[in-house]
């Protein structure tokens, strides 16, 4: 996989959802290192494009899937994230397979 480009959009909402109302370039470093590791973590389980997680044709439930993964890798948590998240990622994954085989068919 190519290095995971972040828009400062993505950026963004990820701190409006953990609510930080603060600036603070380390700390949007390490949020940009924590949101690269969700997507290529979150594509890789399910097959979603990157591209699904932001832009006009974003996927919400990737996207919150990335959010919580955020959450969870931000207190240290990540293995609880893969098991608490077991199921939506199977989930996400079926409908993504769903959607491309339809796709595909015309």
């Amino acid at each position: 996989m190519s290095a995971i480009n972040v828009p400062t959009s993505l950026l963004n909402e990820v701190k409006n959802y953990l609510g930080i109302t603060w600036e603070d370039s380390d700390m949007d470093n390490q949020l940009m290192g924590m949101i690269r590791r969700g997507i290529a973590y979150i594509s890789g389980k399910t097959g979603v494009e990157v591209t699904a997680f932001t832009g006009e044709n974003v996927n919400l439930r990737a996207q919150e899937l990335l959010f919580n993964y955020v959450l969870y890798d931000r207190s240290g948590s990540v293995a609880d994230f893969k098991t608490n998240y077991r199921s939506d990622i199977v989930g996400l994954r079926m409908l993504w397979e769903v959607d491309n085989a339809a796709a595909a068919e015309g």
